[in-house]
């Protein structure tokens, strides 16, 4: 399948890396969000579920994997850079497919750029109301009293090692999934392959997304949604079900729940996501 690459200029000459897979003459494409915040983007396994429905475009935001760059980071340049990457690529409207942040990111573009978003379908997120107590109960249900410990020593070292950070994240991941076994695995190996973490980036957009919430603009987030507008979701997700399933009825929208699936569904379930991902891009661009 046709691959493009490039680097994508933004007003404030910050370039940013991008890829595409698929014709991109076609038109809506589908834009994947990535989450974090502070990772490069891990999607190429999403996009190429899709790629030959309609050219599915993928960026490392701004400080992350090959989108270089140094200062403070608020959700308002996030969402600049998206309506200016969009001109770029001279896409007047998309198709967002949002993971984790990547599901806050395409909310808070929506709200700002409504008329850019043919459709949008959030996957894992975002999740509205008190769901980090729910979480971390859930992550340490999930992790042995020697696991916990572990994890509190490494976050609480003032410099990490290459071994120490990789031990962390694969602790703070691998309970993002249903098998705990294929989890470790799976963490272990994102913990090598997403890196480096941006941590400033992580603190400076979570802290900024805690002090403006997206909850308290749901209101207007369903007033401008597209036509076309769904969530997804893994049953065994740590983070709490009712909180994604009180987005879906203050948003009005549906709610596809993956049985067998944590955080990343594509990865224990792909045939169910695969099929849940065309559907709607079918049903999206007409193929």
């Amino acid at each position: 399948m046709m691959e493009t690459q490039g680097l994508a200029s933004m007003s404030d000459e910050v370039q940013l890396r991008w890829v595409a897979l698929g014709d991109t003459t076609r038109q809506p494409p589908v834009v994947m969000l990535h989450g974090g915040p502070g990772l490069p983007d891990y999607l190429g396994d999403v996009a190429l579920m899709v790629a030959d429905l309609a050219p599915v475009y993928r960026y490392d935001q701004r400080g992350t994997g090959r989108s270089p760059w140094e200062g403070r980071h608020t959700l308002a340049r996030h969402v600049d850079d998206l309506a200016e990457l969009l001109d770029a690529w001279d896409v007047p409207k998309a198709v967002l497919i949002g993971h984790s942040f990547g599901t806050d990111l395409a909310s808070r573009f929506c709200l700002t750029h409504p008329d850019r978003v043919a459709a949008m379908l959030l996957m894992c997120g975002p999740f509205v109301g008190d769901w980090r107590t729910g979480y971390q109960a859930e992550r340490d249900h999930r992790m042995s009293a020697a696991q916990r410990e572990r994890l509190r020593e490494l976050e609480e070292l003032p410099r990490r090692t290459e071994e120490q950070e990789v031990e962390l994240l694969t602790l703070a991941w691998f309970t993002d999934h249903s098998d705990p076994e294929r989890g470790w695995h799976w963490a272990a190996q994102g913990a090598r392959r997403r890196r480096p973490i941006n941590w400033a980036m992580n603190s400076e957009l979570g802290g900024e997304g805690r002090a403006d919430p997206l909850d308290e603009h749901l209101a207007e987030l369903h007033a401008c949604l597209p036509s076309r507008a769904e969530l997804l979701g893994g049953t065994d997700d740590p983070r709490p079900a009712s909180a994604l399933e009180s987005l879906a009825l203050r948003l009005d929208l549906p709610l596809t729940r993956i049985e067998g699936a944590g955080h990343e569904p594509w990865l224990e379930q792909p045939d169910a996501v695969r099929a849940c991902l065309r559907r709607f891009v079918q049903g999206t661009v007409g193929a």
